[in-house]
């Protein structure tokens, strides 16, 4: 192990440095969707939008890669497609809306739009804690709902990663972005904290046993319940 995890070790990950249409970055893409689907993140946070998006609110989700939750979203009926907009490096994806908005680009270089709720899925991880509070100074005062579905950060997890990788045969660049997304993960309420979080936000923070740690904050007084299959971490 190459850290205790008692601290936040933000390292580049392998994906990161592949062209696009590269192989190996094909393939870790698909990856993704497996480990997503393993640790729940998709499902949570459509189950926590459907409890607490109102019909209207609109929805940013950045780092939206492929696109591919923003548009389980809009296929399960929570928002209407002119309701999304996504940011990413990447370009906008064939398979996406026309009627929904995508902007590429560095998300420290545009103004993050004013929406009610802002989205993060295995996205949060990758920057610095200054970065982080960079971010959560640009959050719109419009955004009443932020929801975030990150690597939980414990030893227990890194372990469990390497189990799935080698049952599910995932690719090198895999097997070496998950630990490194591993220990650039979050504990406890270091998420809120990092993006600067204050009283005027209501935080519910929480980790599973498949190594997702989650994120719920809105602007209400009186807090929902976290989902059954999330413990205080």
């Amino acid at each position: 192990m190459k850290a205790t995890l008692h601290t936040r070790i933000v390292e580049p990950e392998l994906l990161e440095t592949l062209p696009e249409d590269h192989p190996d970055a094909i393939r870790a893409r698909k990856d993704l969707l497996l480990v997503n689907r393993i640790m729940g993140n998709h499902r949570w946070i459509i189950h926590t939008l459907r409890r607490h998006c109102q019909p209207g609110w609109r929805i940013t989700e950045i780092g939206a890669g492929d696109g591919a939750l923003s548009r389980r979203l809009w296929q399960s009926g929570i928002c209407h497609a002119g309701d999304l907009h996504a940011f990413d490096l990447a370009r906008r994806p064939s398979t996406w809306p026309k009627e929904a908005a995508w902007t590429q680009g560095d998300i420290f270089h545009h103004p993050l739009p004013a929406t009610e709720v802002l989205v993060a899925n295995l996205f949060l991880h990758h920057f610095q804690d200054d970065a982080l509070r960079v971010l959560g100074g640009r959050i719109s005062p419009s955004t009443l709902l932020i929801i975030a579905a990150e690597p939980a950060r414990w030893r227990i997890h890194t372990l469990l990663g390497r189990l799935l990788c080698g049952i599910a045969r995932l690719h090198p660049v895999t097997r070496y972005d998950m630990q490194v997304s591993i220990r650039a993960g979050f504990r406890g309420g270091e998420l809120p904290s990092a993006l600067g979080l204050g009283a005027e936000w209501e935080v519910r923070t929480g980790c599973t046993a498949l190594g997702a740690y989650h994120l719920a904050a809105w602007r209400r007084e009186n807090p929902p319940d976290l989902a059954p299959n999330v413990f205080p971490c």
